[in-house]
């Protein structure tokens, strides 16, 4: 069913134009995933659907009574307010009962003593169960829990930028929806959280459409791919892979279209430079169509780019660490790690949010100083560090300018030499845009800009700290190919799945306690190494905790040899434990439904929730269990009347 409909949409910044005259309608079935180089016009697109921007030209039509959710690029924080009331900014009747509810609360727990406020808290509890409201605000907590928020009273002033962008996540999440819009949800978000997210939209009912340069994730959660591109909207059915095979068709049918236009411009040229004279009607309808000719304008996009860049000579020794270590507040964030750098590695870095990636970034490249062991940096070394956070860039300079502060000409391996206008020209700023004021470029196209002027300084080793956050996936894949040529050495802290496994072909991995192991292989592989690892070293243990919990349930030394080994006969034991287990699911079942509903209830009791969490994570395994030693039994039982009835 069609939930909305967009009709010859336009918008323009001054004699910039973004896009015009596209047409699209969404589904509530549809998971969208809107992709475009950086300034095209994609948080603008996504801003006017959801109605906090108005288009200069077109018409939208929404279903009636259609509930839109948003999260912006760059979300609006209420000063003073605290996670949980942020979480609940919603404008709907059950989100502004949350919000009541939170506050009163918050007052019963400062003035225990005043009835007033106690019998406020009882009416609106009553509401709270009339509106459904506890499961809501159970989610809300559950969902900032895997999100990796767990102050719920936390003021929002207070957090670092990536937890401020969860929190209006988690936000965007739990508000009721008919239409979920999210620009940007896996910024500031580790693999393992990208990983839950994927699995929650993907169970969500409802539309879609979000922006990202995480391929996996569009890979994996997309049925439907948008691309704005020259100011025009594409669209493609299926996932962004499906997406990467229909554009080469596209481009190779425009291509096609374009070379059929030259050669009638060629015709046409040779048939006016004749002397053709514009007497008749026939005549002048040729010489029209000359001029409409002339008038078109290619389609093809410049996707396929080569860049290149100089570098500096390096030497052997690149950089050298010995056990060095640090602590910041008495956490132990690096412990004891040491490793030599390599001419030419690809070094991905991975851990959670916080675990010291940065830090360690940080160390290599001197800006931070271990509190033990040593650093070694070769003297040929010529670092290009890439932060997380843009420097400060005067933006009054034109783009142009900004770059060749830094080199107005480098010279490639081959001998060659680029100047700065080219490299811009590659790294997608045509002409037309190097020349504006890097205040009206987008944030996408800043970041990119500052990507640049770091390779233009022809580094020898490269440093980068999440690189792909706010780049579009054109300017990553851009990037890709650089570093596949890049003659030095490339150490690169990511949460992005697809980038680690295009680039890296070592991993250093975060561990608690601030120990770093030594993985050779792309993220995936190491991904499949510590499962494989996990599963030898604990496949025993496991099945000894399994049947422990059975035998908790009741279940008496259940015969593990059973699991490979199938006699024709019971055991004794077997045989009281097959005539048990059918009451024992039966009541763990019970008893899960019973946590199920308590949970439901817990409302803002975050000790019980997390308590009934944990409780139920153990019945659902305790459950599996059980019903996979229940098929094993049955099988048993009837082999064993099998060879009854043949005797």
């Amino acid at each position: 069913m069609n939930i909305f409909t967009a009709d010859n949409l336009g918008k323009s910044y001054g004699t910039k134009v973004l896009f015009e005259n596209i047409n699209f309608g969404l589904d509530d079935s549809q998971k969208i995933g809107l992709i475009g180089i950086n300034g095209t016009g994609k948080s603008t697109l996504l801003k006017i659907i959801a109605g906090a921007e108005i288009p200069d030209t077109g018409k939208i039509t929404l279903a009636g009574g259609l509930k839109i959710g948003f999260l912006l690029q760059n979300p609006e924080f209420q000063t003073g307010a605290t996670v949980l009331e942020q979480v609940f900014k919603g404008n709907s009747p059950v989100m502004q009962l949350l919000r009541e509810y939170e506050y009163v609360l918050e007052k019963v727990q400062q003035q225990p003593e005043e009835p007033a406020w106690q019998t406020k808290l009882l009416a609106l509890g009553q509401k709270m169960d009339e509106q459904g409201a506890w499961q809501l605000e159970s989610e809300a907590k559950a969902i900032l829990t895997r999100l990796k928020i767990s102050d719920f009273d936390a003021r929002i002033e207070l957090l670092s930028g990536g937890m401020r962008k969860r929190v209006a996540l988690a936000s965007a999440l739990i508000t009721p929806s008919d239409l979920l819009i999210l620009d940007e949800p896996t910024n500031h978000i580790d693999s393992q959280t990208a990983d839950w997210l994927e699995q929650y939209l993907n169970q969500r009912k409802g539309t879609l459409i979000l922006i990202t340069h995480d391929r996996f994730f569009l890979d994996r959660v997309t049925n439907t791919i948008f691309e704005l591109d020259r100011g025009k909207l594409y669209s493609y059915s299926g996932n962004y892979s499906v997406f990467l095979e229909s554009k080469i068709i596209r481009q190779e049918q425009e291509q096609a279209r374009e070379s059929k236009r030259q050669n009638l411009l060629r015709n046409e040229l040779s048939w006016v430079r004749r002397g053709a004279k514009a007497r008749t009607t026939k005549q002048k309808a040729r010489l029209d169509r000359f001029y409409a000719l002339e008038s078109q304008k290619p389609a093809v996009s410049p996707d396929k780019i080569e860049i290149s860049s100089g570098s500096s000579r390096l030497g052997k020794k690149v950089i050298e660490i010995e056990n060095i270590s640090k602590q910041f507040s008495g956490r132990q964030i690096i412990k004891n790690f040491s490793y030599i750098v390599a001419k030419g590695d690809r070094i991905g870095i991975i851990g959670p949010n916080g675990c010291g990636k940065s830090t360690l970034l940080n160390i290599m490249a001197g800006s931070l100083t271990p509190d033990g062991g040593r650093i070694e940096v070769g003297e040929t070394v010529k670092i290009g560090y890439f932060s997380q956070e843009n420097v400060a860039i005067n933006e009054n300079l034109k783009v142009i300018d900004y770059i060749k502060e830094e080199a107005e000409i480098i010279n490639t391996g081959a001998g060659a030499i680029i100047t700065a206008s080219q490299m811009l020209d590659r790294f997608l700023f045509p002409p037309r845009v190097q020349w504006t004021l890097i205040s009206k470029l987008s944030g996408g196209e800043k970041r990119r800009l500052y990507l640049l002027r770091i390779l233009m300084s022809a580094p020898n080793v490269l440093l980068l700290d999440e690189p792909t956050n706010d780049l579009d996936i054109q300017t990553l894949t851009i990037l890709e190919d650089y570093l596949d040529n890049f003659p030095g050495a490339v150490i690169a802290v990511s949460h992005d799945r697809y980038f680690l496994d295009r680039v890296a072909e070592k991993i250093l991995a975060f561990k608690p306690g601030g120990e770093i192991s030594h993985y050779t292989g792309n993220y995936s592989e190491y991904l499949d190494s510590q499962t494989e690892q996990s599963e030898t070293n604990n496949n025993k243990t496991n099945f000894s905790k399994q049947f422990q919990t059975m035998n908790n349930s009741g279940l008496k030394n259940p015969n593990i040899a059973g699991l490979t080994a199938k006699p024709a006969k019971f055991t004794f034991k077997e045989q009281k434990e097959y005539e048990q287990i059918d009451n024992i699911i039966a009541e763990t079942e019970k008893e899960l439904e019973e946590v199920n509903a308590r949970i439901n209830l817990a409302g803002s009791d975050y000790g019980l929730l997390i308590e009934m969490t944990k409780k139920q994570q153990e019945l659902q395994e305790r459950l599996q269990i059980l019903i996979e030693r229940w098929a094993y039994l049955s099988e048993i039982a009837e082999e064993i009347d099998r060879a009854r009835k043949k005797g």
